[in-house]
């Protein structure tokens, strides 16, 4: 199978990344990844910066999760990604396998962790405190909280270990609007106060807006990154989306709803 080199790109504003910034935590140049026949992403190039926060978005099966995967060294591709010396990855899954309904603990899954990295006790504890999970939380079965909390619970068990790059997949996917503010502004203080640099899937386009710096714009093996007011136009979400005005209009009213 021939694998194309040159980038695929449509009018895009932001460029390829095929010059080496400054400060780089992450180079990424000519990744392909494929499954079978079917090339998922192809020739995607960029550079992603200490202090970052890099939004994928895209429509669904466009390669946003299967970049995450690529990124953590998940699955196969052709390419070339490099993270900086000295970084440290976390993660966290859109899901895990973990089943609610046995009978575990809050306090059960960050040990768990902490006990694969030979960290300690007061690890835990300063990592729950950090995310806002109460003592109460901790011994509260993984089954009883509420989305919010779990999603809490993941975030926390990223931090275990502490990275200095945080990796997100739809981190508020299956939380209501308040939880999903709640969730953003926590990350938002996360990567203030422990100075990290984010890369996050998401399909809300207004928190994408508000909160990303870079913007990776994935369709039909084409890319796009940006600013957020250079890629979040029409001409470049009618091309990524086949929707001309539906997606643009939901960012343009959250904008305006939102303060």
């Amino acid at each position: 199978m021939h694998l194309s080199t040159k980038p695929v790109l449509w009018n895009c504003p932001g460029g390829t990344g095929d010059s080496v910034a400054e400060n780089v935590l992450l180079a990424v140049r000519n990744l392909t990844v494929a499954f079978g026949e079917r090339i998922v992403i192809r020739d995607l190039s960029f550079d992603v910066r200490g202090g970052d926060t890099l939004a994928i978005i895209g429509p669904n099966g466009s390669g946003k999760t299967v970049l995450l995967k690529a990124l953590l060294g998940l699955t196969p591709y052709t390419g070339q990604i490099e993270w900086a010396s000295g970084v440290r990855l976390g993660y966290v899954p859109q899901k895990i396998a973990a089943d609610r309904q046995l009978p575990l603990l809050v306090r059960n899954l960050l040990e768990v962790k902490a006990r694969l990295l030979r960290l300690s006790q007061q690890d835990v504890r300063n990592t729950a405190e950090l995310v806002g999970l109460s003592p109460e939380v901790l011994n509260t079965s993984i089954g009883v909280v509420s989305g919010g909390q779990f999603q809490k619970v993941l975030i926390a068990m990223a931090l275990i270990g502490k990275p200095n790059v945080l990796l997100f997949d739809e981190p508020t996917a299956s939380l209501d609007e308040l939880e999903e503010e709640r969730v953003y502004e926590l990350l938002s203080n996360l990567q203030r106060s422990q100075r990290l640099t984010i890369l996050l899937v998401s399909h809300d386009l207004s928190i994408v807006h508000r909160s990303a710096n870079l913007v990776l714009c994935l369709s039909k093996g084409k890319a796009c990154i940006g600013s957020p007011d250079k890629v979040l136009t029409q001409e470049v979400l009618e091309a990524a989306y086949s929707a001309p005005l539906q997606y643009y209009r939901h960012v343009e009213s959250h904008r305006e709803d939102r303060p």
